[in-house]
């Protein structure tokens, strides 16, 4: 057995986006992850990765109207990405805001669509920290997502 063997995995590298609250971030703020997961071999995860990170900073956008500014960080890793964003709502989502959308609904679609594309995704708050190596606990609540490359986080 070889030293590198023994090794533990290298940390992720993160990246930090910073943008108003306004509708436009995220369309920026997607776009801005795709350059990221591009430049960092991660093509197979660009198109899972930009409707993930729409859905949710959007979700901040509407939600959140406290928040000033939209924070997205995106944790690569080798084989995954997991997405943050977080916000200053000071509670967390609740079961009305993750229910079913009805046919005729405009809205309540998007953490639906995160569940089917991501491997993963969570909301944690400073006393419920992600799950998943890689960075402190939020200081505020934050919406997370891991897509892999081995995984499902390819969009069909």
């Amino acid at each position: 057995m070889t030293n590198a063997a023994l090794a533990p995995p290298a940390p992720p590298d993160t990246y930090v986006f910073l943008g108003p609250n306004l509708p436009t971030t995220a369309r920026i703020a997607r776009d801005w992850l795709v350059g990221v997961l591009r430049g960092t071999g991660h093509h197979e995860l660009a198109e899972a990765a930009r409707l993930c990170t729409s859905e949710v900073v959007t979700n901040v956008h509407v939600h959140a109207r406290t928040t000033p500014q939209i924070i997205v960080e995106a944790r690569v890793a080798e084989q995954w990405v997991l997405v943050v964003v977080y916000d200053n709502r000071p509670h967390p989502v609740t079961e009305v805001e993750l229910g079913p959308a009805s046919p005729d609904d405009e809205h309540g679609r998007g953490l639906a669509l995160v569940d089917s594309f991501a491997d993963s995704w969570g909301v944690s708050t400073p006393r419920r920290p992600i799950p998943i190596y890689g960075g402190p606990a939020p200081m505020k609540k934050a919406v997370w997502f891991r897509l892999s490359d081995d995984a499902r986080g390819e969009a069909a």
